[in-house]
């Protein structure tokens, strides 16, 4: 099953939601800790879905259980912790949490789209997220728009 990734730091509305239409989507799986910052622009916890569905047609979906932690977030962001670090952590996080089991493979039933911000997923944690479900469900393939 293929699992689209996204972020929408550096995007502007119509590239992000462009992007979204051009891959089919149907589902935003929205991965963020802090869905409601001003810096989220277009994409906060209330605007979102409105869009979502008023532009691709697509429903929103929050699930925190696949978000990194407050600490963790703030020792890599702010601390300036290392990446090497901040994804061990994560994916520790992820196996504690015992993710493959509280998230069904069919949440990725029709085109769904994990959302994050930062810009590209070499140095995010939906790139984590999509390598740890396929180790632990096999048949994943990460597409990141």
């Amino acid at each position: 099953m293929e699992v689209y990734t996204i972020g929408f730091a550096k995007r502007t509305a119509p590239d992000f939601f462009g992007a979204l239409r051009c891959a089919g989507i149907r589902r935003l799986v929205d991965v963020r800790l802090n869905n409601t910052s001003q810096l989220a622009g277009f994409t906060k916890r209330d605007d979102l879905p409105f869009l979502l569905r008023e532009i691709c047609r697509a429903e929103y979906l929050h699930e925190p259980l696949l978000a990194p932690t407050q600490d963790m977030l703030d020792t890599y962001k702010k601390r300036k912790g290392s990446w090497q670090d901040y994804e061990r952590h994560f994916l520790e996080l992820m196996a504690e949490r015992k993710i493959e089991e509280q998230i069904s493979p069919a949440l990725f039933a029709v085109p769904t789209v994990l959302l994050c911000s930062e810009s590209t997923a070499d140095h995010c944690h939906r790139r984590l997220v999509c390598a740890y479900l396929q180790d632990a469900w096999g048949d994943l393939e990460a597409v990141h728009l």
